[in-house]
């Protein structure tokens, strides 16, 4: 996939479905690869570097190299979402932090006054994307395989799938991460960042670039703060040290407390895009 965070594959790893097709990938146009195996050879790869001999400035060209690919590929993405009136929201946050059952109770209340879309990404399996389709929304799953992070070009690929009409709110659940999707614009109207109070409140100065990136910081789960030592208060003191322009959202996707907020947040930018 990339050589910027190592987790390079071959591109036709990266397979595109929606919840009962058979697998779509950029390189096969679309024929059925259901029988197709994820067993590769690494039989090629060789891991005895001679480490004194290596010279950082070629590692350094390369992944400028793919950042600047991707951010090409990022802008076309925006300008068909902004031509098109659609609303591109980037959901990024570590596994576990509750954004899919965020995703499900949005969708659900709103999607009679707003037309949604969602792009789903995971390395393996298709349990998110059937969770969207339960709902309702028309969905498209990418399993990314060995990555850990969507780019502009599967996005890319992804729309060109699941079609969008204009007028509309696209959903992009990225991988479970909170470093390398930091990286790569996908063309996103908002990067949206989750966290959840069983993680720490501590997150946003370990991995500051995740919310140096972000518009929107939604801190999940509050309805267990009386059982986990976490700090909201703090939370947002070390995410606004890094990020004075953070909007934050204190709500429990589980409970509903707070919700409201973010719905109303949705509506207001969705009728304004």
């Amino acid at each position: 996939m990339c050589d910027t965070c190592g987790c390079g594959q071959p591109e036709d790893a990266v397979t595109i479905k929606k919840p009962g097709e058979a697998i779509f990938t950029s390189e096969n146009n679309g024929v059925s690869l259901d029988n197709h195996t994820h067993t590769h050879s690494h039989n090629h790869h060789s891991h005895n570097h001679q480490h004194s001999n290596h010279t950082h400035g070629k590692t350094i060209h390369v992944e400028t190299d793919i950042l600047i690919k991707n951010n090409l590929t990022a802008e076309r993405n925006r300008g068909f979402f902004e031509a098109k009136k659609i609303l591109a929201l980037n959901l990024v946050s570590s596994p576990g932090s509750g954004k899919t059952t965020l995703l499900e109770k949005t969708l659900l209340k709103l999607k009679n006054d707003i037309l949604f879309y969602v792009i789903e990404g995971d390395q393996q399996t298709m349990n998110d994307a059937d969770r969207i389709n339960k709902a309702g929304v028309p969905v498209v799953q990418i399993n990314t395989g060995n990555g850990c992070h969507l780019d502009g070009k599967m996005i890319n690929d992804a729309v060109k799938k699941l079609e969008p009409e204009g007028n509309s709110v696209l959903f992009i659940e990225n991988v479970g991460n909170l470093v390398c999707p930091s990286l790569f614009d996908l063309g996103e109207s908002f990067r949206v960042v989750i966290i959840s109070v069983t993680e720490g409140d501590d997150k946003p100065i370990k991995y500051p670039t995740m919310f140096e990136s972000s518009d929107v910081c939604i801190i999940n789960k509050i309805d267990l703060l009386p059982y986990v030592n976490f700090d909201i208060a703090k939370a947002k003191e070390y995410a606004t040290q890094i990020n004075r322009r953070l909007k934050f959202f204190e709500l429990s996707a589980q409970t509903g407390e707070g919700l409201e907020n973010w719905f109303n947040w949705i509506g207001e930018k969705s009728s304004k895009f």
